[in-house]
């Protein structure tokens, strides 16, 4: 077993996932100003600090995707925000990528640059202590969209950045994200899931990448959010594994899933729903963002000095998704008092 593929492992597996705390500036500042609370690097500290000290993290978290910004700060009592990450045994990772950006050639949609320069970056962060990386690329459905170009842009890049960060000796996640945005039914989405994961794989075996040394970040398979179609939770897994089983090779050792504009609970009902029919090696898990934290940042909107109720409720959100991971999640056991 390489040293790749053990921290893959280390990550997803034994019923933990990923925190995704590596909002940009820019969606912290939405977040928080719909909360009313100002968006300064103290006070984007003072959350993701209470988040990552929590007794959730331990048990259910097994990697902590960071932003730049974050990833140098340091907590009140001195430690950096990577030493106090390490102390609860979870995975540092950072966001490397610069953002999706107009593609030239097709207007309507994005290419993620942030290419130029990565080498340098990447040692940088080994330095600071993460082990893991990510890069995120997107995909519209429309009548016309995604092109060939899109698709085929995007794999590229997403084979390059793997490529250079399992050269520096991390993990990368490779994250090919099919949006919500529209009114497609589910097998659109299928279709289009599929042809994107496959053209993915085919680049990074171009570009010699380690299978076994990644994890996959994918959509689960939905319908658009302004579809007249409503899946039934039962038809999403069902063709979120047939999708992963038919386009993803077996050397990967875990994909945990985005929660892309699902709900706190549709994103864990759905993920345990997965699991109940899992019949592959993978590791089936989660990498969200707003599913494990939106009902913690929401209180603390109104309880800013009420840290300890903000970190409860975030190791509940965490431990949902971790019982979801191994299929043991009801509904019953999602209620959550707050005193």
């Amino acid at each position: 077993m390489t040293e790749l593929n053990q921290t893959a492992l280390k990550i997803v597996s034994n019923g933990k996932g990923i925190l995704a705390a590596d909002e940009s500036t820019g969606t912290m500042t939405k977040r928080l100003d719909s909360i009313n609370v100002a968006s300064s690097p103290e006070n984007r500290l003072i959350f993701r600090e209470a988040l990552f000290s929590s007794n959730g993290m331990e048990n259910f978290i097994g990697g902590v995707i960071l932003f730049d910004e974050t990833i140098k700060q340091s907590t009140k009592s001195g430690n950096s925000i990577p030493e106090l990450i390490n102390q609860s045994g979870a995975v540092i990772g950072i966001k490397v990528d610069a953002g999706a950006k107009i593609l030239a050639g097709s207007p309507e949609e994005k290419v993620t640059e942030g290419l130029d320069g990565l080498r340098e970056r990447l040692t940088e962060y080994y330095k600071l202590g993460a082990r893991f990386t990510k890069w995120r690329a997107v995909y519209n459905i429309t009548e016309k969209h995604p092109s060939e170009l899109a698709i085929k842009s995007n794999a590229h890049a997403l084979a390059r950045y793997a490529a250079l960060v399992q050269e520096a000796n991390m993990v990368p996640i490779v994250e090919p994200e099919v949006l919500m945005d529209g009114d497609h039914d589910i097998n659109k989405c299928y279709e289009v899931t599929a042809k994107v994961l496959n053209e993915c794989y085919k680049e990074l075996k171009l570009h010699n990448v380690d299978l076994k040394g990644t994890i996959l970040k994918p959509n689960m398979i939905l319908p658009g959010n302004g579809s007249k179609n409503e899946s039934r939770t039962g038809e999403i897994a069902k063709m979120t594994l047939k999708c992963l089983k038919e386009n993803v090779p077996g050397e990967v050792p875990g994909i945990a899933f985005l929660s892309g504009g699902q709900t706190e609970i549709e994103a864990t009902q759905n993920l345990n729903e997965i699991n109940k029919i899992n019949d592959t090696n993978f590791a089936l898990t989660f990498s969200y963002g707003r599913a494990l934290q939106q009902s913690a940042l929401q209180y603390w909107g109104k309880n800013q000095e009420d840290l300890v109720n903000v970190q409860e409720i975030f190791s509940h959100r965490a431990k949902m998704n971790s019982l979801s991971t191994l299929a043991r999640w009801t509904e019953n056991l999602d209620k959550i008092n707050i005193q």
